[in-house]
């Protein structure tokens, strides 16, 4: 099985100039040397400067959005939807649930790191990103697939069933709205243009709560599949806020910087350590892909159990194809979110560049002042 960064980050390897004709060397000494420069410069010429299929997302989201608001998105209040929107990812019982896993980071690291190391300001940034500019973004793109699902295919909802307690149905949505979550994540992993915008989320090599929130905001588009069970169960029971409040922190917890397993309970709950192995910078990144639940990785064979070895494993990308807050003797942080940002629709030589860049570095990921010492 090829891992994320070999199996959907293609490299494209340079042939050397070469020619079957013997040549006079005294004559023809600086010819190849010219040659090779043209080519080059005429291959540069004809190749495009942006990652063209990076560009279908965006049609995706403003066709959606375009729709969403011409027919006044469905009839659902836009307001009160971002209400909802904004306490789920920056309400007061989301930043109670952020504030004591940082305490519990502190207490039970999984790797000492300083408190104002790179990559946790980094993550503050995203943070700031989403809860300002992303959550209507969300919102909207919410709105407009409901309402495009409602008319285009509204035999999927299914009429009330007096049979099913509504405790039931919103179980169901939850474990459904999962599962399409695993499968989302699992194509931005082995399709290489959701792979552009998803491996942003993989660059950070501090890991901590706010990792949660270090995603590109196009990414959201491949994510709304997980709308779906609650549109085909709507009739049945709405998900309360609260839940989601609660769903939403507990894959926040798992993104932390903490050593903690869940033992037998793994086995079905996805832990900070069972999740830190699909960020392992040295192994396949496509594997422990489950959001809540891992029974979704044990049903098709991509489950990888936390050992003594993988607790504190570095995180990131090998090879540091995107521009990182940690590569540098600054940490530029404003320069690298707008270098990560525009990471998915560069061209796919400038990135094996940064990459074949990186190579001798990468071995040493952090900067000093961020790691801290026991």
């Amino acid at each position: 099985m090829e891992s994320a960064s070999s199996g959907l980050v293609e490299r494209w390897d340079a042939e050397a100039f070469h020619t079957d004709e013997p040549l006079d060397r005294s004559a023809a000494q600086a010819l190849p040397i010219r040659t090779i420069a043209e080519l080059e410069w005429k291959g540069r010429a004809h190749t495009p400067r942006m990652y063209l299929p990076a560009l279908s997302i965006v049609a995706a989201l403003v066709i959606l959005i375009g729709i969403g608001w011409s027919s006044r998105w469905g009839g659902a209040s836009f307001a009160d939807s971002m209400t909802g929107q904004r306490v789920v990812v920056i309400g007061p019982m989301t930043v109670a649930i952020l504030a004591l896993i940082l305490v519990v980071e502190r207490l039970r690291p999984a790797q000492r790191r300083s408190f104002f190391a790179r990559g946790y300001r980094q993550d503050a940034l995203y943070t700031l990103l989403n809860a300002s500019l992303v959550v209507p973004l969300v919102v909207a793109l919410s709105l407009s697939f409901a309402d495009v699902a409602h008319k285009s295919i509204p035999w999927i909802v299914v009429p009330r069933l007096e049979l099913l307690p509504r405790w039931a149905a919103i179980g169901l949505i939850f474990v459904a709205m999962d599962g399409c979550n695993w499968l989302a994540h699992l194509a931005n992993h082995r399709v290489q243009v959701l792979w552009r915008f998803h491996e942003l989320h993989h660059s950070q090599e501090d890991m901590s709560v706010l990792t949660v929130f270090r995603t590109h905001p196009l990414i959201h588009v491949s994510y709304l599949i997980a709308l779906i069970p609650g549109i085909v169960l709507l009739a049945n029971g709405a998900v309360p806020t609260v839940l989601l409040v609660a769903y939403a922190g507990f894959v926040a917890f798992e993104h932390s910087n903490t050593n903690l397993g869940f033992g037998l309970l793994e086995r079905v709950f996805v832990s900070p350590n069972y999740h830190r192995i699909h960020h392992k910078l040295d192994g396949p990144q496509d594997v422990n892909l489950g959001f809540a639940l891992t029974i979704w990785d044990q049903l098709f064979h991509r489950a990888v159990f936390p050992t003594e070895g993988t607790i504190r494993t570095n995180t990131g990308l090998p090879g540091r194809p995107l521009m990182v807050e940690q590569s540098g003797e600054r940490p530029r942080h404003l320069a690298v979110l707008l270098a990560q940002l525009w990471g998915p629709f560069r061209p796919l030589e400038d990135r094996d560049d940064a990459r074949d860049g990186h190579e001798e570095s990468r071995p040493f990921p952090m900067a000093e002042a961020d790691v801290v010492r026991p």
